[in-house]
């Protein structure tokens, strides 16, 4: 069984920073993305971050030169730091994977995994 653990969302005061952590866990023969996606009240869920296996990174508009995304490949772990945190950045914050499950000797088909979503509140 793969599951993805989000750690690290709070509650937090208008230009705060905050990191959040998701690690992917089980049998898992290779990771090849990993993304951080929120979902608001009343709004879509929708893409924050992404990295790929090789290193490129894609991000929102909305968050371009206030989060990074990083990851720890030994680690299967993505991480999001967050900074210059804005109300409207309030939301749970879900990790999201696409990964090959499995071994060398018995690899599955590329699937995608969520995590459980963290909640991120920001708020004077």
């Amino acid at each position: 069984q793969v599951q993805l653990a989000e750690s690290g969302g709070g509650l937090l005061q208008p230009g705060g920073s905050l990191r959040l952590s998701c690690a992917a866990s089980g049998s898992i023969l290779s990771i090849n993305y990993m993304a951080w996606y929120r979902h608001a009240p009343r709004m879509q869920r929708e893409l924050v971050a992404g990295i790929h296996s090789s290193g490129n990174t894609n991000y929102a508009d909305f968050v371009k030169g206030r989060f990074t995304i990083s990851s720890d490949n030994a680690k299967n772990t993505v991480y999001l730091q967050m900074n210059s945190l804005r109300p409207e950045d309030t939301a749970v914050y879900y990790c999201y994977s696409l990964l090959r499950p499995g071994t060398l000797t018995l690899p599955r088909p590329l699937n995608p995994y969520w995590g459980q979503g963290t909640q991120v509140t920001v708020s004077s």
